[in-house]
């Protein structure tokens, strides 16, 4: 009597749920940094764009005295 192996071919709906549920975990986590990342960036913008500003009038200033 010969036994014939089964070849199993593809992934079952388990394991494709599994890797579903992993991939939106680590999206998750990604928009959570990204958007972190953004305040930041907005902030040290603002910061720098005041810093700029002010420069520019102190520029202004000494210009107009000499």
């Amino acid at each position: 009597m010969k036994r014939t192996l089964k070849v199993k071919k593809g992934f079952t709906l388990v394991e494709m749920v599994l890797v579903i549920a992993i991939i939106v975990i680590i999206a998750a986590a990604l928009v959570t940094a990204i958007g972190k990342y953004i305040t930041y960036a907005n902030t040290a913008k603002s910061v720098l764009k005041s810093h700029n500003e002010e420069t520019s009038e102190a520029a202004k200033e000494v210009a107009n005295n000499i």
